[in-house]
């Protein structure tokens, strides 16, 4: 293999029989899968590689990094949306703790005020604590 082909191998796994609950068939569809986009994906890299664009493996690490920040940005926004959305209360900081592999306190303090406006804006209504506030100072 060259190194694009095994970069593909390592960011395109094959599928584990063991822990997957494919039929036979099924495997086979699922491999067949994998083996393509392992195949597009190296002929991408080996492109960029002999254009003098990139580096296959920085480039891949890069994009690695952006899908991690992306997934951490994802997991604070679920955590806001949990504690100041969910309806009829929050979910629990223990629950949601286990959920995405943090403490307590961690879930605490894992999002902001930046977090909350941004679940705001993107269901369309206010959260609830926000919500809540209001009632109870009254009107203007």
């Amino acid at each position: 293999m060259n190194p694009s082909e095994e970069i593909a191998a390592v960011l395109v796994p094959w599928p584990d029989p063991d822990e997957q609950a494919y039929p036979e068939e099924q495997l086979a569809q699922e491999r067949e899968r994998v083996w393509r986009e392992r195949e597009d994906l190296a002929a991408d890299l080996t492109s960029g590689w002999d254009e003098q664009q990139f580096d296959p493996l920085l480039v891949s690490l890069a994009d690695a990094r952006r899908r991690m920040l992306a997934a951490e940005t994802e997991i604070r926004q679920l955590i806001a949306y949990g504690r100041e959305f969910a309806r009829p209360r929050p979910y629990r900081l223990a629950d949601l703790a286990q959920a995405c592999g943090m403490s307590i306190s961690g879930v605490r303090t894992a999002y902001t005020t930046d977090e909350v406006t941004v679940v705001a804006e993107q269901i369309g209504r206010p959260a609830r604590t926000t919500t809540e506030q209001a009632s109870l100072t009254g009107p203007g």
